[in-house]
């Protein structure tokens, strides 16, 4: 493996891992440093006394440094790589330290048990009867759930506000002790309603409506598509092998990385990546998790474009998808954004009528303005039809700077009427808000 600088720049989460990735490429900052066929490897001195050691899997792309960062690839990796794009000849330690060496052995275990399980038989007697079992779990917890909720609607949701933490929190547990973490996800939302804000009623009935309905087509899946069933089992909580998923063939586009969400909670890094197919006009929302101290498969950060080949989760409506291979990296010179809101809610309705217990999707809007009114900020298009901007969006400041009060073309994220700017075209480039 040799990448280049701009191979290497481009696996950067972000722009200030890229400035601290090129500090660190100086030889001065290396104390080892080695690579064979399987790894590349060196120990960077920081501030500390223990210089940090940092490793690569060449043959998947994949980082480990002892440093405290939760970035992957962190600034130590980003550095050592770009090193060694600039100076592989320096690189002639060839005998991998017994970290590097341990680091390696286990992730060539790890993938060995991998293979000989999916060679393995299936038993498949066995797997319908846990599938059976799950099932009837699922269903003992929506009966219950179903119960909380018919108490809900016949004592009115008025007294919800006043209700204590556990009336959602002891729902929740039911749902996750019932193997359905979807519903489980669904509870929890509905507690985090805002019941301060104007309108909160709406807001709280829909999401009911939401898990009302995707427990009865649960309940009466027989009768339904198959693709609508696949959604159903996925808002549930039911997961999709991803192995059986890439042995299907996928879509190839150059994909343009739209935004990459990232959250936390307890060890788990949570990578949510919006992407734009520019041949397909497609969207495609790839999610990537990590445990800390473990990387992520593939750096995605919010501009780069990436040739790979996408497979999406079965669906009535596709949108969840994997990287099955990621090709090359191209630059992107044009895209096509849908003219105004209008297209959009047709879009959005399309979809409903398949789909109504969706969740958020991102559309390309050309010419997208944001402006105030009735003391309320609005996303506006050339037509002068509005849209609302979603509660306590943090970038409204850096929007206006960015634009001057002039429209642009804008990545937006939502559903229905209510959307939030993810990004922008600013000089024909596109920049993350």
């Amino acid at each position: 493996m040799h990448l280049t600088e701009e191979q290497a720049l481009a696996l950067a989460p972000d722009e200030s891992s890229k400035k601290a990735g090129k500090d660190l490429s100086a030889q001065s900052k290396w104390v080892s440093k080695g690579m064979n066929d399987q790894a590349l490897w060196g120990e960077c001195q920081g501030s500390g006394s223990k210089p940090y050691q940092t490793q690569i899997d060449i043959t998947s792309i994949a980082f480990k440094c002892s440093c405290p960062s939760r970035k992957f690839p962190c600034k130590h990796g980003l550095g050592l790589l770009l090193l060694h794009a600039k100076q592989p000849g320096i690189f002639t330690d060839n005998e991998p330290p017994a970290w590097v060496a341990e680091w390696i052995g286990k992730r060539q275990v790890r993938d060995e048990k991998k293979a000989e399980k999916k060679d393995q038989p299936v038993d498949e007697a066995a797997q319908q009867k846990r599938q059976q079992a799950r099932d009837q779990s699922v269903e003992d917890g929506m009966e219950e759930l179903l119960l909380w909720m018919k108490d809900i609607i016949r004592n009115g949701i008025l007294n919800i506000p006043g209700k204590e933490e556990t009336f959602f929190t002891s729902m929740t547990k039911r749902m996750v002790d019932a193997k359905a973490p979807g519903l489980a996800g669904m509870v929890k939302a509905l507690s985090n309603t805002n019941f301060y804000k104007e309108g909160w009623q709406s807001i709280f009935t829909d999401q009911l409506v939401r898990i009302y309905m995707v427990i009865s087509g649960f309940k009466h899946k027989s009768g339904l598509p198959n693709l609508l069933e696949d959604d159903i089992r996925s808002a549930i909580g039911f997961t999709t092998n991803q192995d059986t998923l890439k042995e299907q063939q996928g879509i190839t586009d150059t994909w343009l990385v739209l935004s990459k969400q990232t959250t936390e909670e307890d060890n788990l890094t949570t990578e949510r990546n919006w992407l734009y197919g520019t041949q397909t006009n497609s969207y495609a929302l790839v999610l990537q998790f990590s445990v800390r101290g473990q990387g992520i498969t593939f750096s995605l950060t919010a501009g780069m474009a990436i040739e790979a080949e996408l497979i999406f989760y079965p669906s009535i409506a596709p949108l969840r998808a994997i990287i099955k291979r990621q090709v090359t990296t191209n630059p992107v010179y044009s895209i096509n954004g849908m003219s105004d809101w209008k297209q959009v809610s047709e879009a959005e309705a399309a979809i409903n009528s398949v789909l109504p217990f969706g969740l958020e999707r991102p559309y390309i809007m050309q010419q997208v303005n944001l402006v105030q009114h009735n003391k309320q900020w609005w996303l506006t298009d050339k037509e002068q039809r509005l849209v609302q901007l979603k509660d306590n969006y943090k970038n409204i400041y850096i929007l206006l700077s960015v634009s001057g009060g002039q429209p642009l073309d804008m990545a937006v994220l939502g559903k229905e009427n209510i959307y939030e700017p993810l990004g922008v075209w600013v000089n024909g480039g596109y920049m993350e808000l």
